[in-house]
């Protein structure tokens, strides 16, 4: 976030403003040295700033920010924050970040009526909750949390983007009302089956990634997706795609696949990544000959890889590719 607007000091109160601060307690902290310039006990602020950014101050408490009348965005990051308050009187405020921090409870936000972006990621949040009036969300980021069930957001209705990643959550639910959800990330969960996505019209991206599943479901209705990410599962059969004929980014990698089939259809495929599966095949690459567009395989770890002539055979059968796993192509030459 852009510090030009703000003005940051350890003194020197001016008398034009008063001050908002953020104090530190000093009950739970060693008393700094006053010498000690990455140390500071005030900090002070100018109430006409648009962007406030106080990341990584050791601020465990938020108060005294009353007077900042024109904040839009206001960034809290890698502090020690147990709680949200005192933010009642930043009605103007479009982005709000407390990424890293030890709060518990998501609460006190019913006043920011104009917020777009939340970030609460890397904090201990166990439940998602009290965002009934947050209207204008269309951003959301609680990734490593405690988080164990997916609730109470089928009211935000702009809601664009929604990450839930690294949390405890087992099942895919209670999405029914967001229409507008172009990108949603559940990597790194405990979910079993692809389910519950119907309602997700405009959905574009889905991050799966490190769960549970052993199949491809529940994806007819999202007709628009364009990057699906399913690596690191128990998938065993490449299938249930027939509907995404959009896909431009397709991740199975590290799964028990053993056969390429079921994607002939899927004409705008780029980014195709299938390494650490079970490939042995090389007819298996035929499924890829009419996107003539693709640019990248991933297909090392796979059985395929111990052919003698390995890349010269992917390039082959694939010649506008300009990336075969890890390594660029070399232009100029069929065969790589």
């Amino acid at each position: 976030m852009s510090q030009d607007s703000e003005d940051v000091s350890a003194g020197n109160q001016t008398e034009e403003y008063d001050e908002p601060t953020v104090e530190s307690d000093p009950e739970e902290e060693p008393r700094a040295d006053p010498d000690d310039d990455e140390c500071e006990d005030l900090v002070i602020l100018d109430p006409n700033a648009v962007d406030v950014d106080l990341n990584h101050r050791r601020i465990d408490k938020i108060k005294n920010l009353e007077s900042l009348r024109c904040v839009e965005t206001l960034c809290l990051r890698w502090n020690l924050i147990k709680k949200i308050e005192n933010l009642h009187t930043l009605t103007m405020l479009k982005e709000l970040e407390l990424y890293d921090n030890q709060i518990t409870v998501i609460e006190n936000l019913s006043a920011l009526v104009n917020l777009e972006t939340l970030d609460i990621s890397f904090n201990r949040v166990r439940k998602i909750e009290n965002l009934e009036g947050l209207v204008n969300l269309k951003k959301i980021f609680l990734c490593a949390n405690k988080i164990c069930r997916i609730e109470n957001l089928n009211h935000l209705k702009n809601l664009e983007h929604l990450e839930l990643g690294d949390n405890k959550i087992r099942v895919i639910e209670n999405l029914d009302g967001l229409t507008n959800l172009n990108s949603i990330f559940l990597g790194k969960n405990r979910i079993t089956k692809l389910q519950n996505m119907d309602s997700l019209i405009n959905l574009k991206i889905l991050g799966v990634q490190s769960n549970r599943l052993t199949k491809i479901e529940g994806l007819g209705r999202l007709v628009n997706l364009e990057q699906l990410y399913c690596s690191h599962n128990g998938i065993e059969v490449l299938e249930g795609l027939d509907n995404n004929v959009k896909l431009q980014t397709l991740d199975m990698a590290v799964n028990r696949i053993k056969k390429i089939e079921n994607i002939s259809h899927l004409t705008e495929i780029e980014e195709f990544w299938f390494n650490g599966n079970e490939i042995s095949d090389w007819n298996d690459l035929k499924q890829l000959e009419n996107a003539k567009g693709i640019q990248t395989v991933y297909l090392e770890g796979n059985p395929l890889q111990r052919s003698a002539d390995y890349r010269r055979k992917i390039k082959m059968a694939l010649p506008s590719l300009t990336q075969i796993d890890s390594t660029l192509c070399r232009e100029g030459r069929g065969t790589d």
